[in-house]
This record gives C-alpha cells, sequence and structure tokens, in this order.
C-alpha cells in the first residue's frame, strides 16, 4: 500500500497569531503581580521594622519606669533609628481605672509628618506613687 504524500506538518498563521496574542495578554499580568509581590515584600519589611522600633522603645520606657518610678505625663514624641533610617514615634499615657495602672499607647510613623501610622500597640504599665 502506497500512501498519498503528505502537506509538511506544521502551524498556520492563524495559530501563531493566536498564541502570540495569548502571550501578549499574559505577559504584563504576570510582570503585574510579580511588581505587586516586590512592592508588598517592602512593606512587610517596614511593618516588621517598625514593630522593632515599639519593642526597643517600650523596653526603654519600662527601664525608665523602674529607674523613676514614673514614666510621663501626657503625650511624647521623637525620632528613632533603625536600619539606616528614621522612624518617628509618639507615646500618650492615660489613666486606667484601677489605681497606679496607666495605658500606653504607642504609634510608629515612617514620616515626619506623623499621618499613618505603620504600627501602633497599647501596654499597661503599674507605675509608683510620686
Amino acid at each position: 500500500m502506497r500512501r498519498s504524500p503528505t502537506r509538511a506538518q506544521g502551524f498556520t498563521l492563524v495559530e501563531v497569531m493566536v498564541a502570540l496574542v495569548i502571550v501578549a495578554v499574559a505577559l504584563p499580568a504576570l510582570v503585574f503581580t510579580y511588581l505587586q509581590q516586590v512592592d508588598n515584600a517592602g512593606y512587610l519589611r517596614d511593618k516588621w521594622l517598625a514593630g522593632q522600633v515599639i519593642e526597643n522603645k517600650w523596653a526603654e520606657v519600662r527601664l525608665l519606669a523602674a529607674e523613676r518610678g514614673f514614666v510621663l505625663d501626657g503625650k511624647q514624641s521623637g525620632a528613632y533609628q533603625l536600619a539606616d533610617r528614621s522612624w518617628y514615634w509618639t507615646l500618650s499615657k492615660e489613666k486606667t481605672e484601677i489605681d497606679l495602672f496607666f495605658r500606653y499607647e504607642m504609634q510608629i510613623f515612617p514620616n515626619e509628618d506623623r499621618q499613618m501610622p505603620m504600627a501602633t500597640r497599647v501596654f499597661f504599665l503599674r507605675e509608683e506613687s510620686r
């Protein structure tokens, strides 16, 4: 039996064009997703660093309380250096219903304008009477 000569196997121009359209649509979406992941990694790093600033500043507050018997009245703010950048913090103190126990709220900001906190923590501390 003899077979008839067959055409050369390959893709048609239409098939190649459809494949290119699919790649052209998918590639920007993949690049956009990758860039979002990179941005998210930087944001998570900054959130973690802001948490470290809070832990370090709170350790200082506790040491001051142990040394002086009290920490502060009202509100304080300042700057803190960590990871080659400045972090800006505020610390506020409020009375609680329990005598000698105070509520402290510390906020860490990435910018000096102190508009949007990167991290916020609330602590309670017993202070000695003055």
